[in-house]
This record gives C-alpha cells, sequence and structure tokens, in this order.
C-alpha cells in the first residue's frame, strides 16, 4: 500500500450484501485442488485472513478441524455466518480484526489463506507474523482470478457486461480518479508477492492453475450488485445521489443487452502456496 496509508473501516461499507450476488465464483473445484496439493487430511487449523462474506472459508472448512475467518467488517463477518449456517458449516467461527492485529492470541494454524485480500495489508509486517503463526511445514496460501488472462472468444449468444461504460459511468460520478472508503486512493492490486513472502524466510513457491472457462448468465441485478460490492464504488461513496447512479447504471445495462441477460465466462483461479520450512519449532 502508499506510504502513509491507514485502515479505512468505511472501506467496504454497504458491500457485503452483495457479495454473494454480484462477485463471480472461484473455479470450480478450486477447493479440492488445493486440498489435495496440500494434503489437507479433516485435521490442523485455516485461518482465512480478510475472510469477507465467508466464501472460502466455507468452502474449505471440510478439510480442517476448525476453520477461522478474519476481517475487520463486522457486516462481512454477518454475512460469513449466515452462509456457514445456510451450508451446514459447523466448524467455523469469525473473528473482527485486521491483519496487523495478528496473531491476536489465536494460536497456530496449518494453513494461513489469503484470498484477494493481501494487497489491503501492511504486507511485510504481516508475511513475518503470519509465518510464525504456522506450524513447521504450514503453508501461507494467496488466492486470486487469474491475472492477465490469454484472450478468448466472448462468450456465445447473450451480450457481454459493459463493463467499460460502466466505469465511465462510476467516474461520471465520482470523479476520475478510484478512491475507496473516506479518500483512500485505489493503486490497484500490487505483485511482488514472492519478494515479500522471501523476505519473511517462506521456503519457495508452489503454483497452481484451476481452470474455469465456464459461461453462467448474469442478469441486471447480477451486475448490479457487482458493482456495489466494490470498494471503489460501495454504496456509500454516492451520498445522496445512489438512487440516481442506480437508475443511470440500470439504463446502461438494458441499453447494452437489450434485455436482462448477459454472458460471462468464469475466470480461472490461481493459487500460490509458501511453506514455512519444516525443520523449524
Amino acid at each position: 500500500m502508499p506510504d502513509g496509508w491507514q485502515w479505512d473501516s468505511t472501506l467496504f461499507q454497504g458491500c457485503a450484501a452483495f457479495y454473494e450476488r454480484g462477485r463471480l465464483p472461484y473455479a470450480p473445484g478450486f477447493a479440492e485442488a488445493l486440498a489435495a496439493a496440500l494434503g489437507l487430511d479433516g485435521r490442523g487449523r485455516l485461518l482465512d485472513v480478510g475472510c469477507g462474506p465467508g466464501t472460502v472459508t466455507s468452502a474449505l472448512a471440510r478439510f480442517f478441524t476448525e476453520a477461522v475467518g478474519l476481517d475487520p467488517d463486522e457486516d462481512m463477518l454477518a454475512e460469513a455466518a449466515r452462509r456457514a449456517e445456510r451450508r451446514g458449516v459447523t466448524n467455523a467461527r469469525w473473528v473482527v480484526a485486521r491483519a496487523e492485529d495478528l496473531p491476536a492470541g489465536l494460536g497456530a494454524f496449518r494453513v494461513v489463506l489469503f484470498a484477494q485480500s493481501f494487497h489491503w495489508t501492511d504486507r511485510d509486517r504481516v508475511a513475518a507474523t503470519v509465518r510464525e503463526m504456522l506450524e513447521p511445514g504450514g503453508a501461507f496460501v494467496h488466492m486470486s482470478d487469474l491475472q492477465d488472462p490469454p484472450p478468448e472468444p466472448p462468450p456465445p449468444g447473450l451480450p457481454a457486461a459493459p463493463y467499460a461504460r460502466i466505469g465511465d459511468l462510476v467516474r461520471r460520478y465520482l470523479g476520475p480518479v478510484r478512491r475507496a472508503g473516506q479518500g483512500t486512493l485505489v493503486h490497484g492490486t500490487p505483485g511482488g508477492e514472492d519478494l515479500v513472502l522471501a523476505g519473511a524466510g517462506f521456503e519457495g513457491v508452489e503454483r497452481l492453475l484451476v481452470p474455469a472457462g465456464e459461461v453462467v448468465d448474469r442478469t441486471e441485478d447480477d451486475i448490479v450488485a457487482w458493482v456495489f460490492s466494490r470498494s471503489d464504488s460501495a454504496p456509500h461513496l454516492f451520498g445522496d445521489r445512489l438512487e440516481d447512479f442506480e437508475r443511470d447504471l440500470r439504463a446502461v445495462l438494458r441499453q447494452a443487452s437489450g434485455g436482462d441477460r448477459f454472458a460471462e465466462r468464469l475466470p480461472a483461479t490461481e493459487i500460490k502456496i509458501w511453506r514455512r520450512p519444516s525443520g523449524e519449532r
């Protein structure tokens, strides 16, 4: 994050209710692929840092004795608890805290995972702390949609969602510079995890690519939810112009679709795994 950056509790204010509907899922089979790569057998503990509404926590909980989801946003954790209950997940618990608050008395873990959340943290500090929280041989896992995927033909049939026009509309309402919360400048998602984790004393890196590519139908409401699930277009940023923005957003979508449906390909999921040296105590 940029120099002088400080956590802002409003970064995802109002976004939690839109996550499950708006965000595309990770590649089918990501949980099984990760479990196979790590030899998970129902033992040990998982810590999902920046867990949001618990999408990954709930999917992986069955491979552990206990899964702990940690996030500073109480609304996100309330959604996570509801999701877990709907899916019959009984071995997960939810902790309100920032990554920088770790170890927070949480104990030792077999796996500590960041799913598109590591970039919101003080990475050097957090990586060093997580290393000490992992069991010897334990895994630091970073998971995200595949960055810069190869070009694919557009899905057949339905039109694609007009993301460029949506971006133009957001900028018309909020200004040309991407911001979130109370004014945090959004620089995009940094790379360089390999250097950060090597600097913290982790060994090597193993990369998994879980393919997807399935074409899914997305409704107008799904795309609206996606917009409001993002930190840089969270509902509160629009203030008293929220209704106007949503009206204009739906007009853009209807013009692009000629109806109420869009087609979108599920992105592949990229998983990177670093290990704490097994000879340490």
